[in-house]
């Protein structure tokens, strides 16, 4: 849940660069968390083999949060959930 928005957070995006096979990699924050999942790319990253465009190429990412929930409530990992350190 996001105390802002109070709401659960499916996905963000980043203006990282993705390609062809990075789908599931980690990204972290400034502080060295893990936050989400690589997903996809936007329309316009498909040129990023030839160039990167910092002004439009998206990197479509699965928030963390929305995943260990999936594990929790959709799968019934409660013992995964509780074998990890979890931060808030």
């Amino acid at each position: 849940m996001d105390p802002t928005r109070k709401d659960l957070v499916i996905n963000f995006i980043t203006t990282n660069d993705i390609t062809g096979g990075n789908s599931g990699s980690p990204v972290i924050n400034g502080k060295g968390e893990l936050i989400g999942l690589a997903f996809d790319g936007n329309y316009e990253a498909l040129s990023h083999k030839l160039a990167f465009d910092k002004d439009l190429n998206r990197t479509i990412c699965v928030d963390i949060r929305y995943v260990l929930w999936c594990i929790d409530k959709l799968g019934g990992g409660s013992n995964i959930i509780n074998e990890l350190k979890l931060m808030k």
